[in-house]
C-alpha cells in the first residue's frame, strides 16, 4: 500500500523554532525556523518514502472552536516577528517546489489532517509533536512526534499509544473532556485529575457512557460529574479533530515524484542552507522521492555538557509526556 506523509505545518516550525539555535541566512534573514522544518522532512521523506507528501498550516481567522468558547487558546502569546516571518518564508518554497499545503479559515491544521486521513486509503503517517492528533491514529493511521531536536522521533500506532497513556486512541477526546486542556485554555470537570478521568474512562470507554451510570459512581465524584456535565460535553467537541473540513484530498496533485526539486534547491542556496543540500545530495538527485541522506546525524551522546543537559531534559519531556 502507497504512503502519505501529512506535516503539521505549524507544529513542525515551532518545534523547529525552539529546539534550535539562531540562524541566519547572509541577507540577515532569521532561518533556523524553517531549516528545521526541512532537516525534519527530508528525514522522513528518505527514510519512509512515501508517495504522497501534504503540508497543513492553521490559518489566522478564528476556528469553530473558538465560536464554540471564547476563551479557547486565549492565553497563548503573540508569535514574535523572528517566527512569523518564517512562516512566510516556508510558504514561499513550498509553493515554488509544488507542495501540496492545505489551509482553511475556521479550521486548524489538525483538522485538515483529520479530514485527509479519513478521505485517504492509504497509509498514513503524520509528523507533528501536537499530542491531540493521536486520536486519529488506528491500524492504518500513524503519528511520528519529534522527541529529541529535530531529528530523533518516536511512532504511534495504536499499541503504542495505549502502552504510554493507558488510553485507547479513540478515548483520548473523552479523557480531555474530563480533565480540560491548560495549554488550549479549556476546562474539564472541575475536581476530576488525570489519574481519576484515566480510571473512569477506561471503565466506562466514552464521555456519554460515563454519564450513563453516575449511579453506579462514588457520591462525591458523581456529583462532580453532575455540577460540570455541560462543560464537559463542551470539553469533548474542543478536544475531537474534526473529518469533515472542506477539502478534498486529491492523491495525484500531492505526488512526492511531481515536486520540484530544482526550485526546493535554489531556495535552500538563496537561505544558505548548504548542510542540508549535501547531507541529502541535492545537487544530484533527479527526484525528492530519491534522496538519499548522507552522514546522518549520529545518536552517540556528545561530550559536550549542554548537549548533555538538553538530551537529558528531552528524554525527561519524552517520559513525562501529557495529553494536557
Amino acid at each position: 500500500m502507497s504512503k502519505l506523509v501529512l506535516i503539521d505545518g505549524n507544529a513542525i516550525v515551532h518545534r523547529a523554532f525552539h529546539a534550535l539555535p539562531p540562524l541566519n541566512n547572509k541577507n540577515g534573514q532569521v532561518t533556523n525556523a524553517v531549516y528545521g522544518f526541512f532537516a525534519m522532512v527530508l528525514k522522513v521523506v528518505n527514510d519512509l518514502r512515501p508517495e504522497h507528501l501534504i503540508v497543513c498550516f492553521d490559518k489566522a481567522a478564528p476556528t469553530f472552536r473558538k465560536v464554540l468558547y471564547v476563551g479557547y487558546q486565549s492565553q497563548r502569546p503573540k508569535m514574535v516577528d523572528e517566527l512569523s516571518s518564517q512562516f512566510v518564508a516556508l510558504h514561499e518554497v513550498l509553493e515554488k517546489a509544488g507542495i501540496k499545503i492545505f489551509e482553511v479559515d475556521g479550521y486548524e491544521a489538525d483538522d485538515l489532517i483529520g479530514t485527509i486521513s479519513k478521505q485517504s486509503r492509504e497509509d498514513v503517517i503524520i509528523l507533528s509533536g501536537d499530542r491531540d492528533l493521536l486520536q486519529l491514529v488506528n491500524g492504518r493511521v500513524r503519528v511520528l512526534a519529534p522527541i529529541v531536536g529535530v531529528t530523533k522521533m518516536i511512532l504511534f500506532d495504536e499499541e503504542k499509544v495505549e502502552e504510554k497513556y493507558g488510553l485507547k486512541t479513540h478515548q483520548l477526546a473523552d479523557y480531555k473532556a474530563l480533565v480540560g486542556d491548560a495549554s488550549d485554555n479549556y476546562p474539564g470537570v472541575t475536581g476530576i485529575g488525570p489519574k481519576t478521568a484515566s480510571t473512569l474512562i477506561r471503565e466506562y470507554d466514552t464521555l456519554e457512557n460515563l454519564y450513563k451510570h453516575l449511579v453506579d459512581l462514588s457520591p462525591k465524584i458523581s456529583e462532580k460529574l453532575a455540577t460540570d456535565a455541560e462543560q464537559a460535553v463542551l470539553a469533548k467537541k474542543l478536544a475531537t479533530i474534526e473529518v469533515a473540513a472542506p477539502i478534498k484530498y486529491v492523491a495525484n496533485e500531492a505526488k512526492v515524484s511531481s515536486i520540484d526539486e530544482k526550485s526546493l534547491l535554489e531556495s535552500f542556496r538563496n537561505l544558505g542552507f548548504e548542510s542540508l543540500i549535501t547531507r541529502f545530495n541535492l545537487e544530484k538527485v533527479q527526484e525528492l522521492s530519491k534522496i538519499e541522506e548522507k552522514n546522518p546525524p549520529s545518536s552517540k551522546p556528545s561530550t559536550n555538557a549542554k548537549a548533555k543537559a538538553d538530551r537529558s531534559k528531552d528524554k525527561e519531556d519524552v517520559d513525562q509526556m501529557s495529553l494536557i
